[in-house]
């Protein structure tokens, strides 16, 4: 069986000038499928239907400006993902300011040079791809998660409160930015090990015996294999999280036994969010506390299960994680 053809990204270009259109045509054609506008609302109908990959946009057009089509298409949830790319003879450092505040991506001067069209259209392009991949990568993540709750008596909703807990921590320590999406994003594969627990121990009505208790401490180990090793990013963090959630601050936890420090970051801020939604939830074998005790038991931790200052900072977040308890809760 063939192939089907590669889908040609399609290039929306905007200019009340048809000979600047037939430039870009010209241009671009041999890569590209196109798309034409002459005017504003012209392009934001276009935009709109057809959902073009990028638009080449030009900034002088009589009724309305190039400015106004991209607020426009940035104010409208499905057109605001859309780079644009503004196309001008406007050359002014200000004029570049109120494009780049419009939503454009970037700025092409005319007249226009084809291998720099072609060199813009291509980045952009590329970048859009990458988000594209960055987001699909997310969502295999997150659904693996998910994955692990179908065998456990949790439910999806305790990976969304401690990954919501996880995040307020982690901003509270003064985590970077970036590092604290990661994290977000990463925490709801902190138990996936337990894919490879038995039924038979993991929805277990009852408190595990000890024999029971020593498979289950497998699952963060089993969790960091499926997961893998990985050098940055948001699966490196998740390796971290899923191998040392329940890693002690005093050493005496598993699976390596690691103590203070030694634990990821990562690891301490997950451990103190996995275990507050685990109390203050139902479980099989016990009623939900109350956020109060909750609090007294991570208070009465500090030094030994968890890292002292993380409890202190968890705790000074308190109405925060109260908010993200409920707009969350079980039904």
């Amino acid at each position: 069986m063939s192939n089907p053809p590669k889908r040609m990204p399609v290039i929306l270009a905007v200019d009340d000038e048809s000979t600047n259109l037939q430039l870009l045509r010209q241009i671009l054609q041999d890569r590209y499928q196109l798309l034409f506008a002459k005017d504003g609302p012209r392009a934001l109908e276009l935009a709109a239907k057809e959902q073009p990959d990028l638009i080449l946009l030009d900034v002088m057009m009589p009724d309305m400006t190039g400015y106004e089509v991209c607020r426009r298409l940035k104010a409208d949830a499905a057109t605001s993902a859309i780079p644009v790319i503004f196309v001008t003879a406007l050359t002014d450092s200000n004029d570049e300011v109120d494009g780049f505040e419009a939503g454009a991506v970037d700025y092409i001067t005319k007249p226009v040079s084809p291998s720099v069209v072609k060199a813009r259209v291509r980045l952009h392009l590329s970048l859009v791809r990458l988000d594209e991949l960055k987001a699909s990568r997310l969502e295999i993540v997150q659904r693996l998660g998910l994955a692990a709750e179908y065998k456990d008596n949790e439910t999806g909703l305790h990976v969304i409160r401690m990954s919501h807990y996880a995040r307020l921590l982690a901003t509270a320590h003064g985590m970077d930015e970036d590092d604290v999406d990661d994290l977000f994003n990463a925490a709801p594969m902190h138990d996936i090990g337990k894919i490879g627990i038995p039924d038979r121990i993991l929805q277990k009505p009852a408190r595990l015996d000890a024999d029971e208790w020593r498979v289950m401490q497998n699952h963060p180990t089993i969790g960091a294999d499926i997961i893998g090793s990985h050098a940055t990013g948001m699966l490196a963090v998740a390796y971290d999280v899923a191998r040392t959630h329940h890693e002690r601050w005093d050493g005496k936890g598993y699976p390596a036994g690691l103590k203070g420090e030694d634990i990821p970051l990562c690891g301490r801020i997950v451990a103190i969010a996995d275990v507050f939604d685990a109390l203050t939830s139902v479980r099989p074998y016990k009623l939900a506390w109350s956020v109060d005790d909750a609090c007294d038991y991570l208070r009465s931790q500090r030094g030994l299960h968890f890292e002292p200052a993380l409890v202190d900072l968890f705790l000074g977040q308190l109405p925060a994680i109260v908010e993200v308890k409920e707009k969350w809760a079980e039904r």
